[in-house]
């Protein structure tokens, strides 16, 4: 063991004495090799728990030396070979400080001191920003010097609070923003090992709103790209402040992104820890009724522009998440009680039920199945599809055991209204079935409701062959309405 040791403390004398030659010779290939010689050996966990601060500090020499070099390079009459140069030994240099991080909080917290942070910073500021003819040779550099700052900043809070005090929001920004899908990952594991709470909100502030709407940018035009739905979902949806902050920054198409991101969290197995704030759903519920009138535009055909149909699929995006937040969410039934969005959601109804009626346009019943199948027409990529069945869904669930929802529904005559969308429909999959489940909800423990389907049925108005189609009875029982279950051939 002692014969080891030796031959380590040998080893850290050779690569500190070969660094400290690297700072008083101009460059040349040999310089890469003792580099990478420095890295390759910091990759062994012995030589990574030894190496004297000697060492780490001729390498921040070097690298400062390189930074200095590179921003003194005239983009004008560049030499390319002596850049090239200094850009392979500025990624080997990242190369050693990443391995020296590895599991390391010794060295993690020793480049801190000696001030690697600041450098590193300003030299990925000036790679990002350099036009030089052959951007690829900027790339590899810049993949070594990010990966550095997420190796030195895991597990480590003094680490990630100066990144994050020299990098915020915009470094991080700019690294984002890199035209190459490996940086912009590795910036993204940055991000997510820096954020906290109190690191959210800063995000919410309006200078720095840009750098959370690049995080939501990234979610819809590169989904593979998995640590920026991590920070989404881990931390954006769980701040009120910075949801509404983006919401309001966004153009719609970014906000159906968002909406979506929502409502996947609300569908994870374990529902009540998804984390969503109660007034991320008020705000949702509020937006919802200040823009659903978008939706109608579809029938018109007045939704001739792109900003005008992603208005409308917003509206539809949002109709989603509160079905999701209203079934099985304990935590989010309080939205049975907000303010006129029951009302709200049966006018809708009203309204686009109106419409489909009143001529064949999108909102029109079809029968059309066979483009389920991928023939016929194109029906099934209508974007209003499940709507007017989404919209019967958030009135039964606005209504579960609610006595004073099911009497306003009542009032505003929407029962007869979801009565007569119990027919199939292949614009509206499942609108058959979430109508008898609203009338359901309805009807259970509510006399004047009961008694309301009754006489609808004594005199005819309501047509109820679709429910015993589909397999259920509209009874009178001792004073009051019972739905049950018969066979469809009796």
């Amino acid at each position: 063991m002692a014969a080891n040791n030796t031959d380590t403390s040998d080893s850290i004398m050779d690569i500190s004495a070969s660094l400290a030659g690297v700072l008083n010779e101009e460059h040349c290939p040999e310089h890469l090799q003792v580099l990478k010689t420095f890295t390759a050996a910091l990759r062994d966990k012995e030589y990574r728990d030894a190496v004297e601060e000697q060492a780490f500090s001729s390498l921040l020499d070097v690298l400062s030396r390189l930074c200095d070099e590179l921003q003194a390079v005239s983009c004008d009459d560049q030499d390319l070979q002596s850049v090239s140069l200094q850009l392979q030994l500025t990624a080997e240099c990242f190369r050693a400080q990443r391995s020296a991080c590895v599991q390391s909080t010794r060295n993690q917290s020793l480049l801190r001191e000696l001030g690697f942070i600041d450098v590193s910073l300003k030299l990925l500021s000036f790679l990002h920003a350099t036009h030089l003819e052959n951007r690829d040779a900027i790339f590899e550099p810049l993949r070594c010097g990010i990966q550095f700052l997420g190796n030195l900043s895991v597990g480590n809070q003094m680490c990630k609070d100066d990144v994050w005090q020299l990098s915020f929001p915009n470094l991080l920004l700019q690294l984002l923003s890199v035209d190459d899908e490996k940086a912009v990952n590795y910036a993204s594991m940055v991000l997510h090992t820096c954020l906290d709470e109190a690191k959210v909100e800063e995000l919410s502030d309006p200078q720095n709103i840009q750098l959370a709407l690049k995080v939501m940018e990234l979610c819809r035009t590169q989904p593979d790209l998995d640590w920026t739905v991590i920070i989404a979902t881990q931390f954006f949806l769980k701040s009120s402040a910075l949801v509404e902050s983006m919401y309001s920054g966004m153009s719609h198409h970014e906000r159906v992104t968002l909406l979506e991101l929502l409502s996947a969290q609300l569908q994870e197995e374990d529902s009540e820890e998804c984390g969503i704030p109660p007034s991320v759903a008020r705000f949702l519920a509020s937006s919802f009724q200040k823009g659903c009138g978008a939706v109608l535009t579809l029938a018109t055909g007045s939704a001739s522009s792109d900003e005008v149909l992603q208005e409308a699929l917003t509206v539809i995006s949002l109709l989603d998440v509160l079905c999701e937040m209203t079934s099985d969410h304990r935590q989010f039934m309080f939205l049975q009680d907000h303010p006129d969005l029951l009302v709200t959601t049966v006018e809708l109804l009203r309204q686009v039920h109106a419409i489909g009626k009143a001529s064949k346009n999108i909102f029109s019943a079809a029968q059309n199945f066979s483009s389920f199948s991928g023939e016929g027409d194109d029906s099934s990529h209508s974007p209003v599809i499940s709507f007017k069945a989404h919209l019967i869904r958030l009135i039964g669930n606005l209504c579960y055991s609610k006595t004073d929802n099911q009497n306003q529904v009542r009032e505003l005559e929407g029962i007869p209204l979801i009565l007569d969308n119990c027919n199939i429909d292949s614009n509206n999959p499942f609108i058959s079935q979430w109508a008898i489940f609203t009338i359901r909800n309805l009807l259970e423990r509510n006399k004047q409701n009961q008694e309301q389907v009754a006489a609808l049925e004594r005199r005819g108005t309501t047509d109820y062959s679709a429910l015993k189609e589909l397999g259920f009875l509209v009874e009178e029982r001792e004073g009051g309405l019972l739905l049950k279950t018969v066979r469809k051939d009796s």
